[in-house]
């Protein structure tokens, strides 16, 4: 990645950036921490959209495999997303952003349900525009719907913010002497089954010609320093072939 030459982006967050690690909840600290770098990158001129899970609140899957009705699971997760994205919305305009919150899933007392076009029009206007609710489906992640909206809204790039600094081709946490990929393309990922997201939101972003840099966003200032065009984390492209960092 030499510079960076995107000017509208997704944002994927997980709910994990909303909280410390190992714990549930939300802390209020972190979630302003998030809302300060996204305000460095609207600073510069990059018209923001963002989709965040809710695994720090529910993980729809986990309640699944205890025995839950999936879709009923599925739809829990997807109201967690919703809490997360008015933590967000709160914490974008107490520094001065204007925002708007999209659900998937119709809340019109609390937020706009999601319109393709109006969401757009809000980006034009240079307004932060945080997506909930998934899809709208069961059976679905959020990294899916991060896909979906990126490709819908014109996006030219996912920025998948995570716990670690880039894809290894095995996992760090257990792993010493696993390497980082600074680049590799979306059918590698999918072969090597390495997680990075799933299947059916790779093959999206695969068809769409869509890149997808995943970085670590508990590292401060990392958002800023990727959008200054600072070599970080790891490119997932059509570009064939690998690149060890």
């Amino acid at each position: 990645m030499s510079g960076f030459p995107y000017r509208r982006i997704l944002l994927k967050l997980s709910g994990e950036s909303f909280t410390v690690r190992g714990s549930n909840g939300l802390e209020v600290d972190l979630v302003r921490k998030v809302a300060e770098q996204i305000k460095l990158c609207h600073k510069a001129g990059v018209a923001v959209s963002v989709v965040i899970g809710g695994g720090n609140i529910l993980r729809g899957s986990q309640f699944a495999e205890a025995g839950m009705d999936r879709a009923t699971a599925d739809y829990m997760g997807m109201i967690g997303t919703v809490i997360n994205a008015l933590a967000l919305q709160d914490a974008c305009e107490g520094i001065g952003l204007i925002t708007r919150v999209q659900s998937a899933i119709e809340m019109k007392s609390i937020c706009e349900s999601y319109i393709r076009r109006k969401a757009m029009r809000h980006l034009e206007k240079n307004r932060i525009v945080i997506f909930a609710g998934g899809t709208g489906n069961p059976y679905f992640t959020t990294d899916t719907t991060a896909a979906l909206r990126a490709v819908e809204v014109g996006s030219q790039v996912i920025l998948k913010a995570t716990k670690v600094d880039g894809v290894y081709d095995s996992d760090p946490m257990k792993n010493q002497d696993a390497k980082r990929f600074k680049h590799i393309s979306y059918m590698e990922s999918i072969q090597r089954r390495l997680k990075v997201m799933d299947t059916t939101a790779l093959t999206l972003c695969m068809e769409n010609n869509l890149p997808i840099i995943v970085f670590d966003i508990f590292k401060e200032g990392n958002l800023e320093k990727l959008i200054a065009g600072d070599d970080i984390g790891t490119l997932i492209s059509s570009k064939e072939g690998l690149e060890y960092a």
